[in-house]
């Protein structure tokens, strides 16, 4: 793993004060830092070398286990600092005696020999790999320059393709023709090696426009390694009927998935397929035959005889790349213009070479190149070792080789996750931060940002890649280097195979339906495991779906593992407490019950200071938190989504001082208790509930300046002075993306009131969506429909019972998406809501894509805004529902518009 990290994290100031002010060895500590200088000098040379010296990558592996084992010593003397902290002040407040104190004096003392003693181990053992160093001929000082972070953040969208119109007209003939096979159904294989851009070609169909009009379905499905007719065809069904299905008889599945596609036109795109069963493939299609005459199935594989007993049309041969197109792909990754320097083009073209026209290969050099037109780099790149000696892809272990050490930490850590596994940003973030990977960031930055970062670094360097809209995958490929540069450190289990843990410090496992003791006995060897992770193959949740876990994993091999930074036990229906040996994990950071059944948390749960995640999404049972939760000084996310029986949060909410994240959504929450604005820290905050009597006031928000993302604050009915409102100061919140504002379903007692809180919460001019919902007041604030508003893309209004006219929303440049229902007083739509005056005509809505009026039922008259030009020229979606009154004529000068709804 990335050593360097380790290093720098163990020589930092934080851990030389913790010497200084404990009770702790200080000529101890002169020599380890003295150790720790010696052997990182030799750290550049010693990754260098152990790819062609077995015995250097062993003494390399060895010595990131003793700073493994370092860190975890570390961790134990920062737990027992905070502990002492924490009871030492509980203890002041109860006023214990002086005896008392003495007693933990005295123990305190004792925990401190035991720990000088592990130090004095520690050193001895790294003082065995300075005397090494010198017969593996290691070198102080000896590196290439790594490739920095790039300056940018940017996502990658559509992938940048070249060398591949041929290709893509004949599969396109082929698609769109609709010749087919005596079953009416057409078979497509692309064949090629990994790397050569199968998936890639596929998905550019797939996602083309003609192929939206052509296909009245389609659907996409990953085969991969592990094959499971009944798993595919899941996909399939659902897929096309765009809801989850229950069944797991595959003769059920294959009916109604038949019945779904009969008489229709369908493309289906069967990604990475592995098995070479005949038989299984023409079961598998056995339900495809009832499409329409021209369905398609579209089929990547890296093994030719399978696309030869399945194919019917001829098969597509996806050859590599021609050396001057991987040179473009390299160079577009890389950001440089080919023609703007004569000689980095040179070394650039040689580099291609090596690339053997994979666009896997060329790209994810590129991101290694990225924003570094630097002849010594590139010559660095060319004349690398690796492109000999490594196993792997070469041009991939380069891309591993020039990333920055916290980078490497990072996208190794990533290996524990399966091939064509879906995740989340957030999920790998939150994960990294556990783990200690992701340190404090400049400028004050929090450690979200920072792994955010580092998370759009990997992704702009093509080892994550982009799957729909907010999921994100490794290449098979990218995934097999993870492995590879892991090994000895990380582990996953995808089946019943034997393992070797006992040294492993991260560990994933597939979740089974019955996950029994068993499965788990290699587990006990398993002592400075980090990661005890459980993983659903499945591509996402089902509500229904039900996993089993051996009470005595829970009860005696978890407690047993005192290294755990991560444990989660997600969806395990049988899980419905934690036992107290739970409190053995003194260094657990990240803990997830998410759809457990779980009742009640042990109040030994707020001893574990560390905890930096609590997830508590779906919770169902879930009735009260422990009231002990202020002590988790280091909590920074708590999720509490779905956990429908919680009725409130903890009086003492308030001490949670390093609290970043709290989401109760879902929750029967009725009121926020006081003193919320004590949580400075936090980041987001799905909920603010204004309670009628002694919880927080709106006011309170004001003191959380950090708060992002979405907010709602509902109940707005019960603020008592508008004054409050101000205080929330909603102006200043330059974070804020999306904002809901509800008062609640009761008649407004006091209009004027209500209007007078509305207009003292104008948010931040950069939102981006806003919500208003059962507002009491008679009309809506200027701010509504002015410049305040210049970045709004998505507004709703909703059950603004009193109001008779609409806000002028249409001098909005930027709004795209408008809904607006159950304004029952609105007789007439005029001027007002375009934004004009009576001496001004505007062009309204310049922007707006998607227009939806509902549940206006005295509504009778729409009147033109009489600017001379079409009033909703971008408008592609119009929805008219439930507007019985309504007569005379709809905008006719609609140039964009594709889909027109009326009900009612």
């Amino acid at each position: 793993m990335a050593s360097q990290v380790i290093f720098d994290r163990i020589a930092s100031r934080e851990f030389v004060d913790l010497f200084r002010h404990k009770k702790l060895d200080q000529p101890l500590l002169m020599e380890l830092k003295v150790t720790l200088v010696t052997l990182k000098a030799v750290l550049n040379d010693a990754e260098e070398k152990q790819i062609e010296n077995p015995d250097v990558r062993e003494w390399l592996d060895e010595l990131k286990h003793a700073v493994f084992d370092a860190e975890d010593v570390l961790d134990e003397i920062n737990y027992e600092a905070l502990r002492c902290k924490l009871e030492g002040e509980a203890q002041t407040a109860d006023k214990l005696t002086k005896k008392v104190r003495n007693l933990l004096s005295t123990s305190r003392n004792k925990f401190y020999q035991s720990m000088n003693a592990k130090i004095q181990e520690l050193l001895q053992r790294l003082e065995h790999f300075v005397q090494l160093k010198d017969a593996l001929g290691l070198r102080e000082n000896v590196g290439r320059k790594v490739s920095q972070r790039t300056p940018t953040t940017s996502l990658v969208h559509e992938p940048c393709v070249y060398g591949r119109d041929e290709a893509k007209q004949n599969l396109s003939k082929v698609l769109f023709s609709d010749d087919a096979s005596e079953e009416n159904v057409s078979v497509i294989p692309i064949v090629g090696m990994g790397g050569v851009g199968k998936t890639t070609l596929a998905r550019m169909l797939y996602n083309d426009n003609k192929v939206k009009e052509h296909f009245t379905l389609k659907a996409w499905a990953c085969i991969s390694e592990d094959y499971d007719a009944i798993r595919v065809t899941k996909t399939l069904l659902e897929s096309v009927t765009s809801k989850p299905c229950q069944k797991t008889d595959l003769n059920l599945l294959q009916v109604e998935l038949s019945e779904e596609l009969r008489g229709k036109k369908f493309l289906f795109v069967l990604d990475d397929v592995w098995n070479e069963n005949y038989i299984e493939w023409k079961y598998l299609q056995t339900p495809f035959t009832s499409g329409a005459r021209g369905s398609k199935v579209l089929v990547t594989t890296r093994n030719k005889n399978i696309a030869t007993f399945m194919r019917s049309v001829p098969i597509q041969t996806l050859e590599p790349l021609s050396h001057e197109d991987c040179w473009f792909l390299l160079a577009k990754h890389a950001n440089v213009n080919p023609s703007s320097d004569p000689s980095l083009e040179e070394i650039g073209k040689k580099i291609a070479r090596k690339c053997k026209g994979l666009p896997l290969a060329a790209q994810t050099l590129g991101g290694v190149l990225r924003w570094k037109p630097d002849s010594e780099v590139w010559n660095g790149v060319l004349n690398s070792i690796i492109w000999e000696k490594s196993d792997i892809l070469p041009a991939l272990g380069l891309s591993y080789h020039y990333l920055p050490a916290e980078l490497k930490r990072c996208f190794i850590y990533c290996s524990i996750l399966p091939k064509d596994y879906e995740f989340r940003a957030e999920d790998v973030v939150f994960l990294w931060m556990a783990e200690g990977l992701i340190p404090q960031g400049e400028n004050g930055d929090n450690m979200e940002k920072v792994a955010k970062e580092y998370f759009d670094e990997l992704l702009s360097r093509s080892l994550f890649q982009t799957s729909g809209k907010s999921s994100f995958v490794m290449h098979d490929l990218i995934n097999d280097l993870a492995v590879f540069m892991s090994k000895g450190f990380c582990s996953r289990w995808e089946g019943r195979e034997s393992h070797e843990v006992e040294r492993v410090r991260h560990l994933s496992y597939a979740r089974e339906k019955l996950d029994v003791a068993v499965k788990f006995e290699p587990l006990k060897g398993a002592k400075c495991l980090r990661t005890f992770l459980s993983i659903s193959l499945k591509p996402y949740y089902r509500y229904g779906d039900s996993y089993y876990v051996s009470k005595k994993v829970l009860h005696n091999l978890l407690p047993s593992l005192t290294c755990l930074r991560v444990l989660s036990l997600s969806h395990y229906t049988n899980v419905t407490e934690l036992p107290d040996s739970i409190k053995k994990l003194i260094h657990l950071r990240y803990l997830d019950l998410s759809y457990t059944a779980i009742e009640t948390l042990p109040g030994v749960l707020c001893s574990l200071y560390n905890l930096q995640t609590l997830l508590l999404s779906n919770c169902f049972r879930l009735v009260e938190l422990p009231a002990g939760l202020r002590k988790l000084k280091n909590l920074q996310k708590l999720i509490l989504g779905g956990c429908e029986s919680l009725t409130k949060l903890p009086v003492d909410m308030g001490e949670l001082i390093n609290l970043h994240h709290l989401d109760v959504s879902g929750t029967k929450i009725a009121e926020m208790p006081m003193q919320m604005s004590t949580l400075k820290s936090l980041r987001t905050l799905s909920a603010f509930i204004v309670g009628k009597s002694t919880g927080s006031t709106i006011g309170e928000l004001g003191e959380l300046p950090h708060l992002g993302g979405k907010l709602s604050i509902l109940q707005l009915r019960n603020v008592v002075d508008a004054r409050d409102a101000l205080q929330a100061n909603l102006k200043d919140k330059k974070d804020l993306k999306e904002l809901e504002l509800e008062w609640g379903d009761e008649d407004a007692d006091d209009s004027q009131k209500e209007k007078d809180v509305l207009e003292k919460l104008q948010p931040w001019v950069n939102l981006e969506k806003l919500t208003i919902s059962g507002y009491g007041g008679k009309d809506f604030p200027n701010w509504l429909g002015g410049s305040s508003l210049s970045n709004i893309q998505v507004m709703c209004i909703r059950k603004c019972s009193n109001c008779s006219s609409l806000p002028p929303v249409g001098r909005l440049p930027t709004l795209k998406e408008l809904y607006i229902d159950g304004m029952k007083l609105v007789k007439t739509i005029g001027v007002e809501f375009y934004g004009s005056t009576g001496s001004s005509v505007i062009q309204p809505f310049k922007s707006l894509e998607k227009l939806e009026f509902g549940w206006m039922k005295e509504w009778e008259e729409w009147v033109p805004s009489g600017s001379g030009g079409a009033d909703f020229p971008c408008l592609q979606e119009l929805k008219l529902l439930e507007c019985p009154k309504l007569r005379g004529s709809l905008p006719c000068d609609l140039p964009c518009l594709k889909k027109l709804s009326v009900r009612g």
